[in-house]
């Protein structure tokens, strides 16, 4: 389970608990109904932050997916109109039944993080990688550069980052999540294989999304 899950796992199963304690005293059964309520939530907790290990690929270049979810936009972007990096920009869209655990896409060393205030519109949206509220984290080895964005959606809302600034990171390494689901955006350098078509289905730290020339 991810970490993040933890809390949110804690409440639950003590609130549950608690309810059929006093149904148990006093008999009431409206507490025994509570009680399993409050106890599929914590089922819910344990399936929505979930965090499988996955086989991380291995090979020169290889750049794996960052997020669990669909292929909803394959597209050229440019850094000076859409800010950030410029390059081809693979979209993934995570639904609330997706693994929400992010991990980084290629080893190297962390150029910078960007969190950026915004609106929070659909995930699927395609002006959602420009509009909505998004944390960017660039990554550069051996003078490449790409960039893994958590974009913010209407309902889930919260984007946890513990990338750090300077820090070396390698593929397939737990970063972050967006609970309950979003979009993560991959911008690859514009020479970039990419392997993946709009519609597939992807996991984080296993899917081979593209390959850089090295």
């Amino acid at each position: 389970m991810a970490k993040e899950g933890i809390p949110f796992l804690i409440v639950t199963g003590l609130v549950s608990v608690l309810l059929f304690t006093l149904f148990s005293a006093s008999g009431l059964s409206v507490l025994a109904y509570l009680g399993g309520g409050t106890g599929v939530c914590f089922l819910a907790v344990c399936f929505f932050f979930r965090d499988p290990e996955r086989v991380i690929p291995a090979g020169e270049g290889v750049v794996v997916s960052a997020a669990d979810g669909r292929v909803v936009s394959i597209r050229e972007v440019s850094g000076d109109r859409e800010g950030g990096l410029s390059g081809i920009q693979v979209s993934v869209f995570l639904s609330i039944f997706d693994v929400h655990v992010n991990r980084i896409p290629f080893s190297g060393r962390v150029k910078a993080v960007q969190r950026r205030p915004g609106r929070f519109l659909l995930a699927f949206q395609e002006r959602a990688s420009a509009e909505n509220a998004q944390v960017a984290v660039e990554i550069e080895s051996a003078g490449r550069t790409l960039a893994v964005r958590q974009i913010a959606g209407f309902v889930a809302r919260r984007i946890v980052c513990h990338a750090a600034e300077g820090a070396q990171v390698r593929r397939g390494e737990r970063f972050g999540m967006i609970e309950f689901g979003s979009r993560v955006d991959l911008i690859l350098p514009a020479d970039s294989e990419v392997r993946v078509q709009v519609g597939d289905r992807v996991k984080a730290g296993e899917t081979i999304i593209g390959v850089m020339r090295t």
